[in-house]
């Protein structure tokens, strides 16, 4: 069962930490999605990705969690804990290989993956499926919440 934690930012479900990004933005980890493809619990067409089972579309952008610094300088750019699109980074000048990134003299690890956008609201998707599902979510965070706990 996911649980908020203080602040509401994290939610740990079945092992994968779900970070909620400021109004209804949410980080995808690479590794995440690539299962879900597989399995047929998503699907992907051109930046949209469909969570089947909550008929649920979010609009995807290439980014990365940033972990941790690594070399022990000052984060510079308070980008730990962050979640960040590659475009934003890229402006910063970040050399990004992998699970890789530096920013001038800071070296991080990061959590390659994908910042996703609702394409359409919590609300707007519970009326598209009234009378399909049973109790309605009051949250686009509780519907993500909902797939990750039947997909992990």
């Amino acid at each position: 069962m996911p649980w908020r934690a203080p602040g509401g930012k994290l939610r740990p479900v079945r092992g994968i930490m779900v970070r909620r990004m400021g109004r209804n933005r949410v980080f995808f980890p690479q590794e995440a999605l690539d299962t879900w493809v597989v399995s047929g619990a998503v699907d992907l067409q051109d930046q949209d990705l469909l969570l089947k089972s909550e008929n649920r579309k979010y609009r995807l952008a290439e980014g990365a969690r940033i972990v941790r610094e690594v070399t022990g300088e000052p984060d510079a750019a308070e980008l730990v804990g962050k979640c960040k699109t590659l475009a934003f980074l890229r402006e910063l000048g970040a050399d990004i290989l992998e699970r890789s990134m530096i920013i001038d003299n800071n070296a991080y690890d990061i959590i390659p993956g994908f910042l996703g956008t609702p394409i359409l609201t919590a609300e707007e998707t519970q009326a598209q499926a009234e009378g399909v599902r049973g109790p309605t979510l009051s949250s686009d965070e509780e519907l993500l919440a909902q797939f990750l706990a039947k997909n992990m």
